[in-house]
């Protein structure tokens, strides 16, 4: 029997969560198969068998957390299914149902015809089977639940997110049956007779509960502030206008957008104001002499932030590549740790959902994040006596107090702005 375990994922990650089983008791598998999909902190991760054979038993099912090491299935190398004894038995106890006798004694069994009465059809055997497969519940607690034949549907869970645990199982058993007979007596009263209102109870996903842990924490663990700027879009908007067309020639379809031009300008900020790429590390800053880029991916399960390596070396079609790469990867569920570790600075751009303004959250334990918004045109003054019409964003800028001043926080804003409305100014930026 070989044993498969949770494989080392990252220095960082410890646990992850059952996202689904692609192979199940009794099928067969080869040496480096896929057999289940594990969901972590930061990415999907597919676990394979280390030999071939048959799975013979599942030790954790869908939706529960596994640590790093943990046992969670097993094979038999040589092909032979766990579950042929139990197939044997199943077969022996359908013979005798048929033909109402034992093959040990050969007698017909002496049942009272009330007794068979009394026992369960098939039909709702499994249904009853099939309601209690929909209840989200750890395998203890099925097993507890089976033994002592309560139906997992009546066991209020004391965990938030509905999962039954054993200990309800047993604070189930312990409560006196009495209890439900005064309710169906009762008189109703009026409150009794509105409908309830209809809900839906859904499992946090392991990446939803993730990031809500590290936006609270990070909430709770550093002096965030957020100071604004606007930016003039005109002049970067008329370069992309004009070079466009060549630069997706030039570069086998790659397409010129905005990120480049603000990652970009967030190199030059960071090399000015390098509080600004650094982090606290107990009573230690760390200035990063590195820029590492993180750039915020939505995606259904929730935002990703995957990172631009080397941005300070990298063109405006290195950086638009990557981008569009890793914003592929991240909606096929295919990013890997090395994509998501390790970023010095992040930008998040709200403005493609038509977000005219926000304060973006600081992403891990870096010191800021940079937000950027919706291009809206806005009647802007020109000089004393003219107004016109200008595309406008709103960028933000939210920051770690402990780390950076006020001062140093507007500063890198109005550098990112000066630079953004005179875009020429990237390209001596190196």
């Amino acid at each position: 029997m070989a044993e498969v375990k949770v494989p080392e994922l990252a220095e960082s990650i410890t646990e992850g969560t059952i996202a689904s089983w692609l192979k199940q008791k009794g099928d067969h598998v080869e040496q480096g198969e896929n057999i289940l999909e594990l969901e972590t902190d930061k990415v999907n991760v597919e676990v394979i068998s280390e030999e071939s054979g048959v799975i013979t038993e599942l030790k954790a099912e869908e939706g529960d957390t596994v640590e790093v090491g943990q046992v969670i299935a097993i094979v038999d190398e040589n092909g032979e299914g766990g579950g042929s004894s139990e197939s044997a038995s199943e077969e022996k106890n359908s013979d005798e149902d048929k033909s109402g006798e034992s093959k040990e004694t050969g007698k017909p069994e002496d049942k009272p015809s009330e007794d068979k009465k009394e026992e369960p059809s098939p039909s709702k055997e499994s249904e009853s089977e099939s309601n209690d497969d929909r209840i989200v519940a750890t395998p203890s607690a099925r097993r507890l639940a089976r033994e002592k034949g309560i139906d997992l549907s009546d066991i209020n869970a004391s965990d938030p997110r509905g999962l039954v645990r054993s200990q309800d199982v047993d604070n189930h058993s312990k409560q006196p049956a009495k209890q439900e007979e005064p309710k169906k007596e009762a008189p109703k009263s009026k409150s009794s007779d509105k409908p309830e209102k209809p809900v839906v109870r859904e499992k946090l996903s392991r990446r939803r509960q993730t990031i809500a842990k590290k936006l609270l924490e990070v909430s709770q663990n550093t002096a965030m502030l957020t100071t604004f700027n606007e930016v003039d879009m005109t002049n970067v908007m008329a370069l992309r206008k004009r070079k466009k067309d060549q630069f997706q020639d030039r570069h086998d379809g790659t397409r010129l957008g905005f990120m480049s031009f603000f990652t970009k300008a967030s190199v030059a900020a960071l090399r000015k104001y390098p509080a600004v790429n650094a982090e606290i590390d107990g009573e230690d800053l760390i200035l990063k002499q590195f820029f590492d880029i993180g750039v915020a991916v939505s995606t259904e399960e929730g935002l990703v932030v995957p990172i631009v390596r080397d941005a300070e070396r990298k063109t405006f079609a290195n950086i638009e590549s990557d981008i569009a790469s890793l914003a592929k990867k991240a909606q096929d569920k295919k990013l890997g740790l090395d994509d998501m570790t390790g970023g010095s600075f992040t930008i998040t751009n709200g403005g493609v959902f038509g977000s005219l303004m926000s304060t973006p959250i600081i992403n891990g334990t870096q010191a800021a994040i940079l937000g950027m918004h919706t291009i809206q045109k806005r009647p802007v003054a020109i000089d004393d006596d003219k107004m016109e019409n200008r595309p406008m964003m709103y960028i933000a800028l939210s920051y770690d107090h402990r780390i950076i001043d006020g001062k140093e926080a507007v500063g890198f804003l109005k550098t990112i702005k000066d630079l953004i409305e005179n875009p020429e100014d990237l390209l001596l930026e190196g």
